[in-house]
């Protein structure tokens, strides 16, 4: 019996990415001062970050306490469990673990970065890595892509179940359907806690398996005739591209990888043997001209309407191999990411002008769990806390609900937000503190370099443009010696805008020789004045409001 008074070892669940969006999964698992980490990954802007590339996890909790992480443990292999990896691995020197295709991507991203030193380990299913005092078992599941795993991670308080990215798929295009039996072996030895992809969590019924995408290419490849068929998709849908595969060798064409994302995935997947194709099947985007419509398929990044992707650019008649010709068939074998629905109608648009036959209805199934598959392992793994996961807040809020349905107590069921920090043991668990973490953005090799002030200044240049004014001074005098000369740009057409630029001109005048009058001789006060005049002025003559940047130089 313990004694009394002696204090209950915790565990600490701490999401640093991965609710509340979708994407950025990164998830910390901390006890008796040491951390693991379960994925890295990034999410993609929304169309108000401009200029951005990438989000990633703040590591900042993890830098001020870099001597207790042990390591990496991965799901799978998608970008936004992996993605920031790169970022990762430049500051903290730990070992990371994934199954076959999820490390050999790692392996391709990280030969592109400038880290050289790191470590990475593949694992099969049913391995059990030590980590300090973690335990950490990786359990088959399926996905929309290869070797994803389930982690049963046992800790010294108890054992915690993640199930990644899941769905149930009865009928995989590659390997065996997830281990529910070692999930319900599981859920026979009390599971402390289990975090849930709740990405499908508001749709009823289940997923259907990845191979009814295959029936819809097969179709769809039977009907094109004597056209060419370009078909989108997720470069790391690695099932995806075999189905493609297996449909163009069934019906006499050939193929070819166009993006460099996916050109990258194919090879991967072909080097581990996790694609399955004829040696004559793929053919170079050079050649591609050399072969009738009728015997060629391109396989191609842009699903989700990426401008400078390679459908994009296609659309846009702006690719340097391919065009777009009456009669070519598109397939957009995936669904639009939330927030990127406008781009992908941009590109369909500009592909159906071009004459090309659009098809982006039964050519994608998801690869997360609906609602009778998330009750299914929730059922199997009895779990004493449930924390829903991977997802926006409607998501984590329906799936709560409908685990709630299933009788579980609303106060063993954790809604959290990234930053929580949520302490459990056998007896209670309690959000106990909260961290703050604002999202780090990647822009070009910037890495937190723009916030939310040069997001600010990036959409007032984007909506209302930027007025320049220049005046130079007369060193000792402080006389006007050349000015106020005005630039436009995004502004106003300064050649139909006279009349207003002169105007402006006057302000700038008034407002100068007002501070000299009064003996305002500090640059920064003289502009912020001008800045106020003009900002007033133009809103009443034009109801806008560009940037206004005043510039003061002095010649001797």
């Amino acid at each position: 019996m313990a004694e009394r008074g002696r204090k209950r070892k915790k565990v600490r669940i701490i999401p640093i990415g991965g609710l509340d969006k979708i994407g950025q999964n990164m998830t910390l698992i901390e006890c008796d001062d040491q951390i693991l980490v379960v994925d890295a990954g990034v999410a993609f802007p929304g169309n108000d970050m401009l200029g951005i590339d990438l989000i990633i996890p703040n590591f900042e909790y993890l830098r001020q306490n870099a001597d207790k992480v042990v390591g990496v443990v991965l799901t799978h292999g998608h970008e936004d469990h992996i993605g920031a990896l790169p970022y990762f691995l430049r500051e903290f020197q730990v070992p990371v673990f994934g199954t076959a295709l999820t490390i050999a991507l790692v392996e391709n991203k990280m030969q592109e970065s400038t880290v050289k030193k790191y470590s990475l380990t593949v694992v099969k299913y049913g391995d059990v890595v030590t980590l300090g005092n973690f335990k950490i078992e990786f359990i088959r599941t399926n996905h929309s892509i290869g070797d994803s795993c389930a982690l049963a991670i046992t800790t010294p308080v108890g054992l915690i179940f993640h199930t990644g990215d899941f769905k149930i798929d009865y009928t995989p295009i590659h390997g065996a359907m997830a281990d529910l039996s070692r999930f319900a072996e599981l859920g026979r030895k009390d599971v402390l806690a289990m975090l849930s992809d709740s990405t499908n969590a508001e749709r009823p019924g289940y997923t259907m398996s990845e191979r009814t995408v295959g029936k819809t290419f097969m179709d769809v490849f039977e009907r094109s005739g004597e056209n060419r068929i370009i078909v989108a998709t997720f470069a790391s849908n690695v099932d995806r591209v075999q189905q493609i595969m297996n449909a163009a060798r069934d019906h006499g064409r050939k193929v070819v990888v166009v993006g460099r994302s996916m050109i990258n995935v194919v090879n991967t997947a072909l080097d581990i043997g996790y694609l399955d194709i004829p040696d004559d099947l793929l053919i170079d985007i050079g050649d591609v001209n050399d072969y009738p419509d009728n015997e060629v398929v391109i396989i191609t990044t842009g699903s989700q309407g990426e401008p400078l992707s390679a459908l994009a650019r296609m659309a846009s008649g702006e690719h340097r191999n391919v065009t777009i010709k009456p009669g070519d068939k598109v397939i957009f074998s995936s669904k639009p990411v939330p927030g990127n629905e406008k781009m992908v109608t941009h590109v369909i648009n500009e592909l159906m002008k071009k004459g090309a036959e659009v098809v982006y209805e039964n050519a994608h199934v998801s690869g997360h769990a609906s609602q009778e598959e998330l009750k299914l392992v929730y059922s199997l793994i009895k779990p004493t806390y449930f924390i829903p996961v991977h997802g926006e807040y409607k998501h984590l809020q329906a799936h709560k609900q409908l685990i709630r349905e299933m009788g579980h107590s609303e106060e063993n069921m954790f809604l959290m937000t990234v930053g929580d920090v949520l302490e459990l043991d056998r007896v209670s668990g309690e959000i106990v503190d909260h961290i703050e973490m604002e999202d780090i953005l990647v822009d070009g090799l910037g890495v937190g370099d723009v916030g939310n002030i040069v997001l600010r200044d990036r959409k007032l240049l984007a909506e209302n443009g930027l007025l320049i004014i220049v005046l130079t001074l007369k060193h000792g005098t402080g006389l006007i010696e050349a000015g106020p000369d005005i630039v436009s740009r995004g502004f106003v057409y300064v050649r139909e805008s006279e009349m207003l630029l002169e105007g402006c001109r006057r302000v700038v005048m008034g407002v100068f020789d007002a501070c000299r009058q009064r003996n305002i001789n500090d640059w920064g006060s003289i502009k912020m004045e001008i800045r106020d005049a003009l900002r007033e002025y133009l809103w009443r003559e034009t109801k806008r409001s560009p940037m206004i940047l005043p510039i003061i130089t002095e010649v001797r």
